[in-house]
């Protein structure tokens, strides 16, 4: 796993985190939890190629 992945990860997390704040203080919560499950579902859509690896590595390794 590169650590650019991990970088990225943070990066939404910490843009989520910031969008999630300033709507819950604008009242819009609605919008707010509409953000966090965009930012859930844009973290899984980057790790889907890494679990694809790993399972391939592990494949490699328990087929001789």
């Amino acid at each position: 796993m590169d650590i650019s992945v991990v970088i990225k990860i943070a990066a939404v997390g910490i843009l989520v985190a910031i969008l999630n704040s300033i709507l819950v203080r604008s009242g819009r919560d609605d919008y707010a939890l509409i953000t966090i499950l965009a930012g859930i579902v844009a973290v899984l859509m980057m790790l889907i190629p890494q679990f694809a690896d790993l399972l391939g590595t592990v494949k490699s390794i328990v087929d001789f």
